[in-house]
């Protein structure tokens, strides 16, 4: 007599369940990780904190007062856990260049990157996607070398010195984009997220839908070929590989036509190495957007945290740091979602791919 095994609801939860609480767990160590990080890179900076978040033009007791008010009289213990307290309640300090909140000059020129850094990730997923697939379905061919070749230069080439290039070439000698700005002058957009494609189209305004992509279309270039780049690399390989797979053999034994191999065969199971890539260059997109959004004249994250370097903001380039530092670890867990959904393993066994 054969004995059924049944899957009970809970053991069928595990899987997925056990795959969340892992990286969910690594996500809050990384950034207690981080915060417990900036909180040194506090302690090792030279100078008097309290002085600094003053202002060089303090009076001793505004300077006594600032320390009071950051909690900068006690132990180095208890400075940390009401520093980590703050954190939690959202108080990255007061900028002594803008004297505002940190965390409302940040969440201000926030949208403007984030929308810079999803351009240049829809371009770089745009270019990367189709070249990967040609070169993989024509592996060792004369596209596939070339395309090798062309990926190795573009993730060689200096982002700052192709800004340069860019701007001089397609600006000022072509003529043929804006090489600053954000938006025209004389063009208005009526405020709403913060992301000026987006306020456009919600507004109706197609005219200046389109002059707010011009001007975003050099940055989000620049951001995007050293990350097509490696994504082109690390999916035409996964792609070499899924296609020496059984269920790839099976149909085409079956006559699938070759188009149809690899959009719906082959690059569907190709994508979760994909989706790593993709969770990895966002944090490094971030962090280009500095000097790009420095080049082109664009006001966002990048653009006030070179300021604040400049005027020797610490406690805005801390908590600026701090921000960006979270944006990737989130992004990083969303992308976990993303692999947890595509990929059944995760679901059944809650193995990584």
């Amino acid at each position: 007599m054969t004995t059924l095994e049944t899957t009970s609801p809970v053991r069928r939860l595990a899987g997925p369940g056990a795959f969340l609480g892992r990286k969910l767990g690594a996500a809050l160590l990384t950034l207690a990780g981080l915060a417990t990080l900036v909180f040194a890179m506090t302690k090792l900076i030279p100078g008097d904190e309290a002085q600094v978040a003053a202002g060089d033009t303090a009076t001793p007791e505004q300077v006594a007062r600032v320390r009071e008010q950051l909690g900068l009289d006690g132990s180095a213990f208890a400075q940390y856990i009401r520093y980590m307290v703050r954190l939690l309640h959202g108080d990255l300090g007061v900028s002594s260049s803008t004297r505002q909140p940190v965390l409302d000059d940040v969440l201000a020129r926030l949208p403007g990157t984030l929308e810079l850094v999803l351009l240049a990730m829809v371009l770089a997923v745009s270019a990367a996607v189709p070249l990967a697939t040609l070169a993989a379905a024509r592996a060792r061919g004369g596209f596939d070398k070339v395309s090798r070749v062309g990926a190795i230069v573009a993730f060689g080439l200096p982002g700052f010195w192709l800004a340069l290039m860019l701007q001089w070439v397609l600006g000022s000698w072509w003529q043929i984009l804006p090489i600053s700005g954000r938006i025209s002058v004389g063009v208005e957009v009526p405020h709403r997220t913060g992301m000026t494609l987006v306020d456009a189209l919600l507004a109706g305004d197609l005219a200046a839908f389109s002059n707010a992509f011009q001007h975003l279309i050099l940055p989000a270039t620049v951001l995007a070929i050293a990350v097509a780049a490696q994504m082109f690399r690390v999916l035409r390989a996964d792609l070499i590989r899924v296609r020496g797979r059984d269920h790839i053999t099976v149909a085409r034994a079956k006559g699938v036509t070759p188009r149809r191999l690899w959009l719906r065969h082959a690059l569907p199971n190709a994508t979760g190495p994909l989706l790593d890539v993709v969770g990895i260059e966002i944090g490094i997109l971030v962090g280009s957007a500095i000097f790009v959004e420095s080049v082109f004249g664009l006001s966002g994250v990048g653009d006030y945290l070179s300021n604040a370097v400049s005027r020797k903001d610490i406690t805005a380039v801390i908590g600026t740091v701090t921000v960006i530092g979270v944006i990737v670890v989130v992004a990083n867990f969303v992308v976990d979602l993303l692999q947890l959904a595509h990929d059944p393993r995760l679901r059944t066994q809650g193995k990584a791919r």
